[in-house]
């Protein structure tokens, strides 16, 4: 631990007790003997005073010890076992962070927005500790008690979705919108997606147009939506209505073009569509940066006019949008036809190019930062849905 990385949350929250007790010793002699509250006083901040020195010594364990004595000094004061309870949650000593939040709930003079509080940090605990019902019931208590609901729903939603019960983490979505006034549309949308795609696993596809008609209802700008309605009518040969599907998909969020393409193209080729496909990808490539639709219309290129044409607009977009992988392309292209000194060259080329690709992260989650080499509708790191995007970058696209 160093001094960056303490939250000054945390480090207010250590404070408070501190000039809590100084006032009330200040008072206290007022009252009574200065002399007495003076060295309470003293006591109190040397032990803080010397807790906060390990802290930003990065002796975060003898911090903790010291921490622990003005606790006890200073019963009264809640702020000094939250504070604590965090740290040790912060530290993966969940166990010791559960007894100081529970000590605390148990306490008989706290106020109702204290022990609301201090419940909400023990159902932090649990959750962390992997103790999903306790926090799940504890939750729930707050909830019916209307005591920081909006916070106890949101940990709730996070445990139905740990635990992928979509039906209840729509209904308690739904709670939380008409609570707050924020909108859960997107969120809800992508828990009917789920039912709709383990509907689809299970070759229930009646039930799963059911659940994504719900989707877009929800939100009818849902991309996912549009994605799987597309595979729904592919796995039944309905190529025409997939190619609409998927073409709705990408005029949703261009975004996911790299995702969408593949199922396309095989859409437009069992329909007989290819004419189709070459104007279509020609609109996309004006609008998308990347180098994805261009590689595919360079393979309609090669098929109808030949490997020279299919090079020349290759080239000519490389000029416009310089991509690593566009230049693989191009290697490959050129390959065949370079013989010698040349042809070596080009072969050493290509494995470097190649090299520069290995283990890049294609997506990046534009909320937490999270990297993958494959694409989540859900960020496995935030837990986000709909974060996770493609990298437009000369390396990843």
């Amino acid at each position: 631990m160093n001094l960056q990385s303490i939250d000054p949350l945390l480090l207010l929250f250590l404070l408070i007790p501190v000039a809590a007790a100084a006032w009330s010793g200040w008072l206290l002699g007022r009252r009574t003997s200065a002399r007495r509250s003076g060295a309470r006083v003293t006591e109190l901040s040397s032990h803080y005073f010397r807790g906060l020195n390990y802290l930003l010594n990065e002796q975060p364990d003898k911090a903790i010890e010291v921490f622990m004595k003005l606790a006890e000094f200073n019963r009264d004061t809640v702020e000094t076992h939250l504070a604590l309870g965090n740290l040790f949650r912060r530290r993966g000593e969940v166990d010791r962070a559960i007894r100081v939040h529970q000590h605390l709930v148990s306490r008989p003079n706290l106020s109702e927005a204290e022990r609301t509080v201090a419940l909400l940090e023990l159902g932090e605990d649990y959750m962390r500790a992997g103790l999903l019902d306790r926090a799940e019931a504890l939750f729930d208590d707050l909830v019916a008690m209307d005591a920081h609901a909006p916070s106890a729903l949101r940990h709730l939603i996070a445990i139905y979705q740990h635990e992928r019960d979509w039906h209840k983490a729509i209904g308690h979505a739904r709670r939380l919108e008409k609570m707050t006034g924020d909108s859960q549309a997107a969120t809800i949308a992508q828990f009917q997606c789920e039912l709709a795609e383990q509907a689809r696993q299970h070759g229930a596809r009646a039930e799963a147009r059911g659940y994504l008609d719900e989707a877009f209802t929800s939100h009818p700008g849902c991309v996912r939506g549009y994605l799987i309605s597309g595979h729904l009518y592919a796995e039944e040969e309905n190529w025409h209505a997939a190619v609409l599907s998927f073409e709705k998909a990408v005029d949703a969020d261009i975004d996911f073009v790299p995702e969408i393409l593949p199922p396309l193209l095989d859409a437009y080729a069992h329909a007989g569509q290819m004419e189709r496909a070459e104007k279509f990808l020609g609109h996309v490539v004006e609008r998308y940066h990347g180098i994805t639709p261009v590689l595919a219309l360079t393979k309609l290129y090669r098929q109808r006019e030949g490997e020279r044409a299919a090079v020349a607009f290759l080239t000519e977009q490389l000029r416009q949008r310089p991509s690593v992988r566009g230049m693989m392309a191009l290697i490959d292209a050129t390959l065949d036809r370079t013989e010698g000194e040349a042809h070596e060259n080009f072969v050493i080329l290509r494995d470097l190019t190649r090299k520069l690709l290995e283990g890049r992260a294609m997506y990046r989650c534009n909320h937490c930062g999270f990297g993958a080499k494959a694409h989540h509708w859900q960020c496995p790191s935030c837990k986000g849905w709909g974060t996770v995007r493609p990298i437009h970058s000369v390396v990843s696209e």
